[in-house]
Parts: C-alpha cells; sequence; structure tokens
C-alpha cells in the first residue's frame, strides 16, 4: 500500500490527480501539501485565500498540510521548509508524494532530483504527452469537474478571460498556442466542484488584480453550499 501525500496546488489539475490516486486500490491518500505566503496566508502562485484551501481539504476529507513561506522566498529558505514538511512526512510513513504535472519534462526532472536521497518517491498519476492535453480537459468537464480561472499570464492569453469558469465554451474560445489544460503556465485555476469533493465549495469572485506581470482574480470564501 502506498501512503501517498498529494502536492496540493487548488487548482483543477491536482484535483483530478486526488480523484485519478482514489480510483487505485493500493493508495491511500494521508493529506495534501500546499505551500502558503505567510504574509497573507495565500497559496503559491494561485494566490488563493486559506480559507478556501482548507474548504476544499475538507470537503476532500483529508488534512491539509500547509507550508508557509516567506515573500519573498530565497531558493535555500523554500528547500529548507519543503525537506522540513518531508521529514514530516517520513515520520508519518508516507512512501510517495505526488503532483499533478502532465508533460513538461523539466519540471518532473526537478521533482525528481529534489526528492533523490529523501527516501520518498514522487508519483505523477497524470502524466501523459501533451497531444493528450485536450481529451485530458474534456475527460474532467464530463466527470463533473468545475473551475475557475483565478491566475492569467498575459504573455500568453487575454486577460478577459480571468476570472471564467473552466468549461466547453472557454476552451473553445482559447487561442491555439495556449494548452487546454494550461499546462505551460498560461493560466492556473481553482477547483471548487466535482467528483472528488463531497460538496462543492462557495465564493464570490471579486476584483482583478496585475501583479508582477500577471492578472490575479481574488475570490471570497462563503459557506460550503
Amino acid at each position: 500500500m502506498k501512503r501517498v501525500l498529494l502536492s496540493w496546488s487548488s487548482g483543477k489539475d491536482s484535483a483530478w490527480a486526488l480523484y485519478t490516486l482514489r480510483q487505485q486500490t493500493d493508495v491511500e491518500i494521508v493529506g495534501l501539501l500546499t505551500t502558503f505566503n505567510e504574509s497573507n496566508n495565500r497559496s503559491a502562485m494561485h494566490a488563493i485565500r486559506q480559507e478556501l484551501v482548507l474548504a476544499q481539504a475538507d470537503s476532500a476529507g483529508l488534512p491539509l498540510w500547509p507550508v508557509p513561506l516567506p515573500f519573498p522566498c530565497p531558493n535555500d529558505e523554500y528547500e529548507a521548509r519543503m525537506s522540513a514538511a518531508l521529514e514530516r512526512a517520513r515520520r508519518e510513513k508516507v512512501t510517495h508524494v505526488a503532483f499533478g504535472d502532465l508533460f513538461l519534462e523539466d519540471i518532473r526532472a526537478y521533482r525528481e532530483k529534489s526528492m533523490a536521497g529523501s527516501g520518498i518517491q514522487p508519483l505523477f498519476p497524470l502524466w501523459c504527452a501533451s497531444a493528450d492535453t485536450p481529451a485530458l480537459a474534456q475527460t474532467m468537464l464530463q466527470s463533473g469537474l468545475r473551475a475557475v480561472l483565478v491566475t492569467i499570464d498575459p504573455k500568453h492569453l487575454n486577460p478577459a478571460f480571468a476570472g471564467r469558469e473552466y468549461d466547453a465554451r472557454l476552451l473553445a474560445e482559447l487561442p491555439s498556442t495556449v494548452d487546454p489544460c494550461g499546462e505551460r503556465g498560461e493560466f492556473h485555476t481553482f477547483c471548487f466542484d466535482g467528483p472528488m469533493f463531497s460538496r462543492s465549495i462557495r465564493f464570490e469572485r471579486g476584483e482583478v488584480i496585475e501583479r508582477d506581470g500577471f492578472y490575479f482574480t481574488d475570490l471570497l470564501p462563503e459557506e460550503f453550499r
């Protein structure tokens, strides 16, 4: 039996990784690992409020393993805090950390290198070819997964997509240069419903903010439906 800690971004790919892992009879998922900016309690890159990530974990029936990071965060500090998280995982008999990466070889190589010698193995339950992501996106939507675009890289995608729901209409309107799953960082999402959750996470869309070259949609927590 694999005891798996899942790297949790709050987006659709980590949510789908959770669903995929739960279909495997030899896997026990022990928690969701998320890094947060300790100055504002928001998740890294997606900038999701910690309250909403906690709501996801509760709906998934799993404990959240938060890793607070300073901002800015030097690489040596990042590695030290992640090493501490892995040490805790070892104490709790975790055998694997799973990631929702799809096809970027350099990202996978970085994960494997950073975990080498830790005694814990990386796991990539969604790994596929770049040509497979259109079908993967459709499979997610057909399963009932629902998400909203929270981060946009304007170098690749019009900021007007910020805050829109990830659905069939959006996929049809994406430029041909944008991966349907946003795997190259064109966009990031917040997953609020789907077969990995016991109930939907409610939120309100707040303002769209331009910061550090990206557009972020602020999501405001509500109670569960």
